[in-house]
């Protein structure tokens, strides 16, 4: 199966880097600094992606519909061309919480998805760490994108697949959910899952590589606290630096998660096509509403997560 043998490879490709790193720190370590207990992290992670998946549903809302609507599909343009147009209509026509519709596979999702990546981000920070302590910003890339691929293949895939086709059958969570097993069988909730790996990867990556870079100098390699505004503008730049760098991903993932996926014959097709029949530019669809949606909701969490790990500090349990 193509989907399986692209999981299996990107599987096997993170784990050689993670791998390689490891023993290119471990070769030089002589007294390793003290880990960190690994359930700050997760707890801490938990509490900020529920708080955050909250907070900036209405534009993922709103992104998902832009990149659904597919330029060579031939059917009618959307109401709406943007992310303020498009959060207008809805409340127009259907009302301020038809925005909701379809957050709770997200919601369910969040809370373990975000324990999950900062927590694994942590555990593989502190196998990679040299002699000192210290990651290099590769480094810091390779544990972002260990944490992002696991998260991914544990909760984001079939979230992500639920969530899409709710919105795109226009029904919620239950009976959309129950309508995606009684059409495709249990296959249907893991569709797109090798697009998703690829996706929140990279996403991960990108995101860990730049928010521990920027934390590294505003804090003088930890000398100063991370204040919450810290946090905030931290989380805000790296999202804004995650999003421009793999929207195509986004697009692909989306795609591949939606209910016209059989024409694609995998990842790599639904890339091709949307090259040969849209062009570049559709790789770039509904990067405005998600930079919208990102920005914030990773200046939330980020912000969320210091804050939050700095208090669970003080409890013995997590320290």
């Amino acid at each position: 199966d193509a989907g399986i043998s692209q999981l299996n490879f990107i599987i096997v490709l993170v784990s050689f880097f993670i791998m390689s790193s490891s023993a290119t720190s471990n070769s030089t370590t002589t007294t390793p600094p003290k880990k960190k207990n690994p359930w700050t992290p997760m707890a801490a992670g938990c509490i900020a992606g529920g708080i955050e998946a909250t907070c900036v549903w209405p534009m993922e809302f709103i992104k998902t519909q832009l990149q659904l609507h597919s330029k060579a599909a031939g059917g009618a343009p959307l109401p709406y061309n943007g992310m303020l147009s498009g959060l207008s209509y809805y409340v127009r026509t259907t009302g301020f919480f038809s925005l909701y519709r379809g957050l709770a596979p997200t919601l369910i999702g969040s809370i373990p998805k975000a324990g999950i990546r900062f927590g694994l981000n942590a555990i593989i920070k502190d196998s990679l760490r040299d002699a000192e302590g210290k990651l290099t910003p590769g480094k810091n890339f390779v544990a972002g994108l260990g944490a992002g691929v696991s998260e991914a293949l544990v909760i984001v895939a079939p979230v992500e697949t639920v969530k899409t086709k709710c919105i795109e059958l226009n029904m919620p969570f239950v009976s959309g959910f129950k309508h995606i097993l009684a059409t495709e069988g249990i296959g249907g909730v893991y569709q797109g899952a090798a697009a998703t790996a690829l996706k929140q990867g990279s996403n991960q990556g990108l995101r860990f590589m730049w928010f521990n870079e920027y934390k590294r100098i505003v804090t003088d390699d930890g000398e100063k606290k991370l204040t919450p505004l810290m946090g905030l503008f931290g989380g805000m730049s790296a999202g804004c630096f995650s999003t421009i760098g793999n929207n195509p991903f986004d697009v692909v993932k989306t795609r591949m998660q939606g209910t016209r996926a059989s024409k694609y014959a995998n990842t790599l097709d639904c890339f091709k096509q949307i090259l040969s029949k849209e062009g570049v530019g559709a790789l770039y669809a509904g990067v405005v509403p998600r930079l919208g949606r990102v920005v914030p909701g990773q200046g939330i969490i980020f912000m969320s997560f210091e804050t939050i790990v700095q208090n669970l500090e003080k409890f013995t349990i997590f320290q």
